[in-house]
């Protein structure tokens, strides 16, 4: 069987970097990327924090957009050409077939993503030039154009001898490339003057591209088990809808559930069955310093349901957000770029938190997408 998986997913995965979408949306956001840096010279205060705004927010809408026309493309494909039924005509299950799709799908989405990611890694090593002044980093230059030129070559050579695809080759090459580029970035100042990797090296930025990453792969496990139902027109539909739940979840679920507990609470406080408790939360700055936030919340006393205080239609309401919150995926959770520009240290825990959420969601929709292709007729 997992023999099986890996000949599926390896299969996905290749159809999936072909696509010409992905080489189009790759270059894009290069070309943004490297544009962030002069246009974030033009701000009144922090050029920095804009810098990492436009820079996160590339890689996030690139992964994004990825997700949704690759992941909705590469299986329902395969069920529009009625290929599948000569895959699953063999010993091969249907489960298996849609974990491979879906394997194969995430590893092409995350390697252009990761492109995507470490390019902006490679602009932010780069000051925001605001003035002349401000010194060009070599070594970014350098490691940066070389791992391109030297992808492009080989992809280049791989197409012209062997035949190999371009777009996927040069993605292929060009990632691992400049990986390596960005460690050997990471040991140098903007002179070549050398100093520890730790120096350059920024992990808060990495703990926000791991849970872009992870949103990334939400959405495309949910594009794939659309597409077992949906053409490839309702597949896209589908996903930006639910991409945009997503986004808004905690304005349309959080806060309206939010709302009517605080009603609750104000009740019980009438009733002395809640009291004002004060928490005490202390967030670590990026310079070392430490701030506390003081905060009073009402809360009810122990055994005190506030079940008991709704009126007219507010715990169907109540229950609704709740569930609301619950089915669709939190995207707000993984957007971790606001406690980047306030300064704050992100703490490992919390990605780890986040990271199983998306893992949970994942699995969970790809098991409804197997469910969903079980009773799906495909001859």
């Amino acid at each position: 069987m997992f023999a099986q998986i890996t000949t599926i997913a390896r299969n996905a995965f290749f159809e999936s970097i072909r696509q010409p979408i992905v080489l189009v949306l790759v270059i894009a956001s290069t070309l943004l990327l490297l544009l962030a840096s002069p246009l974030s010279a033009f701000t009144m205060e922090n050029d920095q924090r804009m810098l990492i705004d436009i820079g996160l927010a590339t890689v996030f809408m690139t992964g994004m957009l990825l997700s949704i026309f690759v992941a909705s493309n590469v299986l329902g494909q395969e069920i529009r050409n009625k290929t599948t039924v000569t895959v699953i005509s063999k010993p091969l299950g249907r489960p298996q077939f849609v974990i491979g799709k879906f394997l194969g799908a995430a590893l092409a989405i995350s390697l252009s993503t990761l492109y995507v990611a470490l390019i902006f890694m490679l602009v932010d090593q780069q000051d925001v030039l605001q003035t002349v002044r401000t010194p060009i980093h070599l070594p970014v230059l350098l490691f940066g154009i070389l791992s391109i030129a030297i992808g492009t070559a080989i992809a280049i050579w791989c197409n012209y001898f062997y035949g190999f695809v371009f777009s996927s080759t040069w993605i292929c090459v060009t990632t691992p490339l400049l990986c390596i580029a960005y460690l050997l970035v990471l040991n140098f100042g903007p002179d070549f003057s050398t100093h520890p990797i730790w120096v350059s090296f920024k992990p808060d930025l990495w703990k926000a591209i791991i849970s872009i990453m992870v949103s990334v792969l939400i959405l495309g496990s949910v594009a794939i088990a659309v597409s077992t139902r949906f053409n490839q027109l309702g597949t896209l539909v589908a996903t930006f809808l639910l991409f945009f739940v997503g986004m808004m979840s905690d304005a349309w679920f959080g806060k309206p559930a939010y709302h009517i507990e605080q009603l609750w609470l104000d009740r019980a406080a009438l009733e002395g069955a809640a009291e004002i408790v004060e928490h005490e939360r202390t967030m670590l700055k990026t310079n070392g310093d430490t701030e506390v936030v003081i905060t009073e919340r009402l809360e009810p006393l122990e055994g005190v349901s506030l079940s008991k205080y709704t009126t007219a239609m507010e715990y169907p309401t109540w229950a609704a957000c709740k569930i609301g919150s619950a089915v669709f995926p939190n995207f707000q959770v993984l957007w971790l770029t606001d406690a980047l520009t306030q300064e704050n240290v992100i703490p490992t825990r919390y990605v780890v938190k986040t990271t199983l959420y998306g893992g949970l969601y994942i699995i969970a929709a790809v098991s409804v997408g197997i469910v969903l292709f079980q009773r799906r007729e495909v001859s």
